[in-house]
């Protein structure tokens, strides 16, 4: 290997390292924070209000997606939950878009790498997006092609009931026989879980290697969302609780967050700022403002939909980008673009059929596009977009007695301690991931 080579190799690898001591302390508070809000705001006390489309529905939209997992792919899942259960597009594409960028662990590392600016953009473009989306969807997606989605959605559902998923029609299931060993007799029909007919429950075809007698019927259980209630004895209790979802946050987004950490690492050492600088429309070409921030923020969301990063990962890159010359909308735009990944797009197409995909992703990208163009406008208008308040070195060395050194001492062992104790506690549940 070349002397060069070598060189090159080290330079990205410095910068992976660098990259993961600043983002891992704002990262592990962030989902430690979301775990604690989860298990304090259980999903399904609002699912049920998801049925219209207004302004009550967008705010219980909002806040059900900022209490849950940040993986865009979890987003995509419970989104198409809420479908299944009978929530408006509308409400189901607002929950998709607050819950990939209106989360807690986003907004700390988007303060600690670019600055409180650019969360105060991410947080008002995020809640115009909410509302546009809402609007969008609502007016302006065919009711034919609704019609085909929820034909889509539901003709998938059979597939689901061996195993036992929330929201099965089970009315029709025998219950003269049983199977895996489960008694079922002391069962409370009238409240059983999910709102779930059991009574008529033909039990070899539930869920192998559940012991239902002890389970509290009372409480509703939330498919990939909430652990089986148990009763809570204390403090430790409700901590133990909190850590299953922090351990099933991060085997569901570590991978992605690790790929983005990566492959931002790797663009950030390797292209230098005159290359960002070529995406982008120069200031010196004489454009009009509103067709210079036009650009910018098309060019941020189709950036963002080849890029392939998480939520957070896409933090790393929209600083990158940053520095190198996109406008303030045009970040936005980046950051807001994560659910129209290429990868994003083949999950859609899976739920919902090629067609409603493609009106779905049509009335995605116009949203953000308008949002993008709303923050910009706003921004810059009023002259909050300051570079020597908002500019982050990419870079910067972490080590030594500083802030983040002192923060990541005591969350490294800390969150290694919580994601151990949840893992434990999910494998109590037969819910280890």
């Amino acid at each position: 290997m070349e002397s060069g080579d070598s060189d090159i190799i080290i330079h990205v690898i410095s910068v992976l390292f660098n990259m993961s001591w600043q983002i891992f302390w704002p990262l592990a508070f962030g989902l430690i924070l979301s775990s604690f809000i989860r298990h304090l705001l259980p999903v399904d006390t609002v699912v049920k209000h998801l049925g219209k489309t207004d302004a009550k529905s967008l705010t219980f939209t909002t806040i059900l997606g900022m209490v849950s997992s940040s993986c865009s792919y979890a987003a995509a899942s419970l989104s198409h939950t809420l479908l299944a259960k009978k929530a408006t597009l509308a409400n189901a594409m607002a929950f998709l878009v607050s819950s990939t960028n209106l989360i807690v662990e986003m907004f700390i590392v988007l303060v600690a790498l670019m600055g409180w600016t650019f969360l105060w953009g991410e947080v008002i473009g995020g809640l115009i997006l909410i509302a546009t989306v809402g609007f969008l969807f609502s007016r302006f997606y065919p009711k034919e092609v609704e019609q085909e989605l929820r034909q889509h959605i539901e003709s998938a559902e059979p597939a689901k009931h061996a195993h036992s998923d929330c929201g099965m029609d089970m009315s029709n299931m025998k219950s003269e026989t049983s199977d895996c060993g489960m008694d079922m007799s002391n069962m409370k029909h009238e409240t059983s879980d999910c709102g779930m007919d059991m009574s008529n429950m033909k039990h070899e075809d539930s869920d192998c290697g559940m012991d239902m007698p002890n389970m509290k019927h009372d409480h509703s259980m939330h498919h990939h969302m909430d652990i089986p209630a148990q009763e809570e004895t204390g403090l430790m209790s409700k901590i133990t609780k909190s850590a299953g979802f922090f351990q099933m946050d991060l085997a569901m987004i570590g991978k992605e967050i690790l790929i983005g950490v990566v492959v931002s690492s790797i663009l950030i050492a390797l292209v230098p700022q005159e290359g960002w600088k070529a995406l982008f429309i120069s200031n010196d070409v004489g454009l009009p403002t509103w067709l210079h921030s036009l650009l910018d923020v098309i060019i941020g969301i189709f950036v963002a939909m080849i890029a392939y990063v998480c939520s957070v990962g896409n933090l790393i890159l929209a600083a990158a980008l940053w520095h190198g010359g996109i406008s303030f909308g045009g970040v936005i735009g980046f950051i807001l673009a994560d659910v129209l990944t290429i990868p994003m797009i083949s999950v859609y197409k899976k739920y919902y059929g090629k067609r409603p995909t493609k009106w779905m992703v049509g009335l995605l990208f116009l949203s953000i596009l308008f949002t993008g163009l709303c923050v910009d406008a706003i921004f810059n208008g009023f002259g909050w977009v300051s570079t020597d308040q908002t500019v982050r070195t990419l870079n910067q060395s972490g080590f030594g007695m500083n802030m983040t050194t002192v923060m990541n001492l005591i969350f490294i062992p800390l969150s290694i301690w919580y994601y151990r104790l949840g893992k434990k506690a999910n494998a109590g549940m037969g819910m280890s991931m």
